[in-house]
């Protein structure tokens, strides 16, 4: 077994000698090392329930979820079981096995991507704090640093012990975060209210800090290999392109559609680049591109199912996944090159996604090849992810005409 990293060594060090802490290390920095070197350090413990992503606990190919990671590095010293941490929320059954489970016997608690836990109110958040409770041993692993959104925070503190922050959800709140009531009122005489928070402003982050800092560990990763972003132009078929300005055309000549609130318009540039997500010539480029590097190492996210399928039809020897639902969690080591069939509003996802190549070991230069259509959306969507910015974030302020023109 090779040596430990610095940052893992340092993370031991940190929190070996507590019965909770939090990894804060960023993907591919190698946290789930120091989280089993950390579980067997506890000799009084009688089993592990690890929660993770569910994809991670089902990876789509086989070797690379979280029980192959654990295995690699020498496993726990007592039984481990694994769940996927959003089944806690969408079944009763196995909510109530868990309960069961950490109930019977001293565990140790692993939640791993911790941010899953991040809203308070939600069913999930509420399920995993109660089973905390049953628990004295408990470590929360995330792969991003704390965040610099203060009410993240809270949940996941409250998990490892509510000793540490010593306030509930809604003290919590107030002590950090300042408050902005709207009412608006409906009806004909406006009788009708609804009232809406929103945070304008946090307080005291340093003090909050300085609470948290004696059971947090935090690592960057640093990597030697280079790295290329490449793109990729291609051509879009001629009924697709027919079929796309006819949709746009509905879509936002249609003063019913309130396109903005109803959020009409993420509907719509989905079903627009879903027009042209199999375009010919898409196929054609990649081809090409296969000529001078190896499938069999080459990673294609999609965004669509109909995406997904032809490209794994079309390139059998080449891993094709989700982008939405395979860009967190898993280790994509082995491959280095990465093809963005689909472009995607969300710069979050494309990230992740990189991280599952960008990991520590990594011993190639690795190639983000970013396939693009001569469509206005395609410049859109790439000019904000340059500029990362949402498409919430796009739409403030715009109007219709501005849209339509962009589009």
């Amino acid at each position: 077994m090779q040596p430990l990293l610095a940052p893992q060594s340092e993370a031991i060090h940190r929190l070996q000698r507590l019965k909770v802490g939090a990894l804060f290390m960023r993907p591919g920095v190698g946290k789930t090392r120091p989280a089993v070197e950390l579980i067997r350090s506890v000799p009084d413990i009688a089993q592990v329930v690890w929660l993770a992503p569910y994809q991670s606990v089902n990876p789509p190919i086989a070797g690379t979820g979280i029980q192959d990671e654990v295995a690699k590095w020498g496993g726990c010293h007592v039984p481990t079981h694994f769940f996927g941490i959003e089944s806690i929320s969408s079944s009763n059954r196995i909510y109530l096995q868990l309960l069961d489970l950490v109930q019977q016997a001293n565990t140790f608690l692993v939640c791993d991507e911790s941010l899953k836990i991040k809203n308070w109110e939600a069913i999930r958040t509420r399920r995993i704090i109660e089973l905390s409770k049953h628990c004295q041993y408990k470590l929360i692993l995330n792969g991003t640093p704390i965040s610099r959104n203060l009410l993240d925070l809270w949940a996941q503190f409250e998990f490892l012990s509510p000793k540490i922050l010593g306030m509930d959800a809604n003290q919590y709140k107030h002590t950090y975060c300042e408050i902005t009531k709207i009412t608006k009122y409906f009806g004909k005489r406006g009788g009708i209210g609804h009232t809406r928070e929103f945070i304008t402003a946090f307080h005291n982050i340093d003090h909050l800090y300085s609470i948290i800092a004696p059971y947090v560990y935090e690592a960057d990763l640093h990597l030697s290999v280079g790295e290329q972003h490449i793109t990729l132009d291609y051509r879009v078929d001629d009924k697709s392109k027919e079929e796309y300005n006819l949709l746009k055309s509905r879509y936002l000549d249609d003063e019913k559609l309130m396109w903005l609130r109803n959020n009409i318009f993420l509907e719509l540039t989905q079903k627009m680049q879903h027009i042209y997500c199999c375009t010919p010539d898409k196929f054609t480029v990649v081809n090409e591109l296969f000529k001078s590097i190896d499938p069999e190492k080459t990673l294609i996210f999609c965004k669509y199912i109909a995406s997904q399928e032809a490209c794994r039809k079309a390139f059998p020897k080449a891993q094709v996944l989700s982008l939405q639902a395979n860009s967190y969690s898993l280790n994509l080591q082995a491959y280095h090159n990465t093809i963005y069939w689909d472009r995607s509003w969300d710069v979050a996802h494309i990230d992740q996604s990189q991280h599952r190549t960008r990991r520590t070991g990594q011993t190639h230069e690795l190639r983000y090849y970013y396939l693009h259509g001569n469509l206005p959306l395609e410049n859109l969507i790439r000019d904000n992810n340059d500029k990362k910015v949402s498409m919430m974030q796009y739409l403030h302020g715009k109007t219709k005409e501005q849209v339509k023109a962009d589009l």
